[in-house]
């Protein structure tokens, strides 16, 4: 290679780690904070800054000794930053986990700021390594930045469409941190050769470790897979109602779905509150579900409901083929699934159904907020028969301003549905808990009853929340659902 296009290509490298290094800092930060534009916005806002300094810095350090040594160990710290991240992360990742916005930022600073830092330098350091002539000095500097940026795209792409799905966390953490070091070496001069061949055999050292960590917790039963939505955990433990063992779905550090290892019996509570959708609409024959997970839900529907069909829509692909291999899921005539975002579901089909539940809103960082709104909930009605309903689950409180949310999906329901009603799950005479709450909404205007003779679904009747709900809380649209910050205000 010759000599000139050295520095443009250790740019474009650099360019592109950085953009993969912010997006698997996503899943860093995922399973402990969530997804939401919080914990983004604390990530991007760190990196962002942290590079900003770094071109600071660089600029002055070329001014005053710029050399290849020089800009080789810069290189070479941002990869032994990254590299110790992988030791650090889970530890300190749950000693930050006091609040979502200050432990999110201080998450970002301790484990991406570092990096991002050394590798903001590397641009005016290379550009002033590169000027040769201070009458093409802007066009120089120019073309560095603008292959930069070029790196910067192949990295977005790179990493959101194969590299995070096909690696994980760990492992590609891993392999930025070797590829700087491959990086450094490239334009290293003789001096230090010995040093960095050493922290070259550490990191792959750590490479070793990293997969053998990984293998000891697949044979241990815990599985940790990193698809293109989402960070899934799946691991076996006892369930404390029941003393039975169950078996996990955690997407983002979440429960999402549990199974019994011994029965397709539902071990969560509240959705076995689903099954007031008999007494609404006893008659009901086709169903649509947003969100499959461990797809513990429609298994039990397909047992318990033998004449009825359900739709499941479920963004993420790799989510089905889990369930398939490890909750028992199998293929059903009366069972359909869609792998599409809810809402794209929602606006495009044609389909007319008797019940729509919802169980995409399980999380306490971050949810869809385009499944919240106005026109999403419009959508419900329109595709709903005369007889249809919805059946919601949401996680707030209904009082003060930790059940924002619930009073937010609530008039947005009300502002559509003719009636709608609230049933708190686990405390029916304090609005002020969060707790799991299922949200009925009637396509029909007729008079409901509140008794049935089955005593399961009676027992459910009885909890519905009869205390007046304030409509203090503006409807959710797509133009403004801040839903985020009543979530982060419910639990922090």
């Amino acid at each position: 290679m010759k000599i000139k296009y050295i520095l443009e290509l250790v740019v474009f490298i650099c360019g592109a780690i950085v953009m993969i290094f912010e997006l698997v800092g996503s899943r860093v930060l995922g399973p402990y904070f969530g997804t939401s534009t919080i914990v983004w916005a604390s990530l991007i806002g760190v990196i962002m800054g942290s590079l900003s300094l770094g071109y600071y810095i660089g600029g002055k350090l070329a001014d005053k000794d710029s050399s290849f040594k020089n800009l080789s160990l810069i290189i070479l710290f941002s990869a032994i930053s990254i590299s110790l991240t992988i030791f650090i992360k889970d530890s300190l990742l749950l000693v930050l986990q006091i609040n979502t916005i200050i432990g999110s930022i201080l998450a970002s600073l301790f484990l991406f700021f570092p990096a991002s830092f050394f590798l903001g330098m590397v641009s005016p350091y290379a550009a002033k390594l590169k000027i040769e002539n201070l009458n093409t000095s802007g066009t120089t500097i120019g073309n560095l930045y603008a292959i930069s940026t070029a790196g910067s795209i192949v990295g977005t792409f790179l990493s959101g469409f194969y590299l995070i799905p096909n690696f994980g966390t760990n492992k590609l953490l891993i392999i930025l941190s070797l590829s700087l070091v491959m990086v450094s070496l490239l334009i290293s001069t003789t001096n230090h050769i010995k040093i960095k061949l050493s922290l070259l055999f550490f990191v792959f050292i750590t490479l070793l470790v990293s997969y053998g960590i990984d293998s000891i917790g697949a044979k241990n039963g815990f599985i940790d897979i990193d698809t293109a939505y989402n960070r899934i955990w799946i691991y076996d433990r006892i369930d404390t109602n029941t003393n039975k063992p169950v078996k996990i779905m955690g997407i983002n550090n979440e429960n999402h779905s549990s199974m019994f290892l011994d029965s397709d019996d539902l071990v969560s509570k509240y959705a076995k509150y689903y099954n007031l959708a008999s007494h609404f609409n006893p008659d009901f024959k086709k169903t649509l579900i947003l969100g499959g997970a461990g797809y513990s839900y429609p298994k039990y529907f397909l047992l318990k409901y033998p004449e009825a069909t359900i739709d499941v829509v479920e963004i993420d692909p790799k989510v089905t083929e889990l369930a398939r291999k490890y909750f028992r899921l199998t293929e059903n005539e009366r069972l359909n699934i869609y792998h599409e975002d809810g809402r794209i579901f929602l606006n495009k089909t044609k389909n007319k159904y008797d019940i729509i539940f919802g169980d995409a809103f399980s999380s306490r960082n971050s949810l869809p907020y385009q499944l919240t709104t106005k026109e999403a909930v419009q959508r419900k009605y329109d595709i709903l028969n005369d007889n249809g309903i919805v059946v919601l689950n949401i996680i707030s409180a209904i009082d003060g301003k930790r059940g924002e949310f619930l009073r937010a999906e609530y008039a947005t329901y009300k502002s559509i549905f003719p009636q709608v009603f609230i049933f708190p799950v686990t405390f029916l005479d304090n609005g002020e808990k969060p707790q799991n709450i299922i949200l009925i909404a009637l396509k029909s205007e007729k008079e409901q009853a509140f008794t049935n003779i089955d005593p399961e679904i009676n027992e459910y009747l009885q909890r519905l929340w009869k205390k007046e709900i304030s409509l203090d809380i503006p409807v959710l649209t797509d133009d403004f659902a801040p839903v985020d910050h009543y979530i982060s205000r419910c639990f922090n």
